[in-house]
């Protein structure tokens, strides 16, 4: 019975009610749109590092982390690789060699990371034949190389154009090369655009005179929040004494420490949101309290007990509420939706500009479960709280003094 007044109370005074319940949509649509804002760009930068880069997991021999060095690798072992692959969440085992060249053409040099991969597995886990801008890409038995817009541009080479790449091999071996470019990438990431260079893994390991060796190998897996299960499961199939395995969070410390900074200062903001949105839905449920002062007075007066009336009206906020938040939820979903396969990237002076400061130029959304369910709490919580406003006016509430000022 309590429920069928309620919702017909709800609904006597269209007008007001909608008022209510969009203040409290409102409230939802910009608390999740700002969530969804702040993670998305959480979880680009975590896979443009390490799905671009690191990897979620690596597997290299011990101390190569802290001092990153040809002389750090390990020897190819075929049984060690297959071990890791059928490691559940384990989709590709990347092998890598990775090093430090000057890259010269003409009067230009500057310093790179040069990578010697093995053309599929990268494919599969940097995806970087998508990112081809001009020529094509390489093959296991090629002699020439991929190399990064950015220092393409600074080196102003083109496809055909032949770089030297010199540096120091295995053991203090030089490693001295001439490569022609067979391909530009475009990198998202400024840090990557402007410092790499691809080569074939065979020649790689050739011109640091690293013959069978691989300084890491990169770990394609199934969802980012495995990591540490895969990192756990992998530890037991390796000799620790001679190699040890990774996650992206110890692989890029200064990344999480950021995000932990970012993520504080965002909650911040959005609990400042939470107050303005607040302060918006009190002023409905005061503008809903004050309209009917005379109808709590004339049902108190006919004998309805304060305890009834309270309840009715504390029903008739769950219901509003919980109308709002849907309703909010609904209109935010499509929209978040699309934007996450549509990010919003920046043009002109305006991305050079962040990109200046090593981002990506863009805003990208999450569609994390917890950017729904857990705003919608909160808002649903904030206006029950809210709530207890008019709860409070009745208990202390004189029925004839309500009538007559009504």
């Amino acid at each position: 019975m309590y429920i069928i007044l309620a919702w017909r109370n709800i609904w006597r005074n269209k007008r007001r009610s909608y008022i209510t319940i969009g203040s409290i949509a409102f409230a939802v649509l910009l608390a999740c749109f700002m969530r969804s804002m702040q993670l998305g760009s959480y979880e680009r930068m975590i896979e443009n590092a390490a799905r671009f880069y690191t990897g979620y997991v690596q597997v290299h021999q011990k101390g190569y982390w802290d001092e990153k060095t040809i002389d750090n690798s390990f020897s190819f072992d075929s049984g060690l690789i297959d071990s890791i692959s059928r490691t559940p969440g384990v989709q590709e085992v990347v092998p890598r060699v990775e090093s430090f060249a000057l890259a010269s053409f003409e009067q230009k040099t500057k310093g790179c990371l040069v990578l010697g991969i093995d053309p599929e597995l990268e494919n599969r886990l940097t995806q970087y034949g998508e990112k081809l801008v001009e020529g094509a890409g390489i093959t296991p038995e090629d002699k020439s190389i991929l190399i990064s817009e950015g220092l393409a541009n600074y080196l102003k080479v083109s496809k055909g154009d032949s770089v030297v790449l010199m540096g120091q091999g295995y053991h203090g071996a030089t490693a001295v090369g001439i490569y022609p470019v067979n391909g530009i990438i475009k990198f998202r990431s400024p840090a990557q655009n402007n410092q790499t260079i691809y080569l074939p893994l065979r020649e790689a390991q050739w011109l640091y005179a690293a013959q069978n060796r691989l300084t890491t190998l990169a770990l394609v897996i199934d969802k980012a929040k495995h990591v540490d299960r895969v990192v756990s499961q992998i530890s037991e199939k390796i000799d620790p004494e001679t190699m040890e395995v990774m996650g992206w969070k110890m692989l890029m410390p200064d990344l999480v420490q950021g995000i932990e900074i970012d993520n504080i200062s965002g909650k911040l903001m959005t609990w400042i949101l939470y107050t303005v949105i607040g302060f918006g839905m009190f002023g409905t449920f005061l503008m809903m309290t004050a309209e009917r002062m005379y109808e709590f007075g004339v049902l108190i007066s006919v004998g309805m007990k304060r305890i009834q009336l309270q309840v009715i009206i504390f029903l008739e906020m769950a219901m509003m509420s919980a109308i709002g938040v849907g309703i909010g939820v609904l209109i935010t979903l499509p929209f978040l939706i699309y934007y996450h396969y549509h990010p919003i990237y920046f043009s002109g002076e305006s991305a050079e500009a962040i990109e200046k400061f090593g981002f990506e130029a863009a805003y990208f959304f999450s569609l994390q479960p917890s950017i729904f369910y857990s705003q919608a709490w909160v808002i649903l919580i904030l206006a029950m709280i809210l709530g207890l406003y008019p709860l409070i006016v009745l208990q202390r509430l004189k029925p004839v003094k309500a009538m007559r000022e009504a």
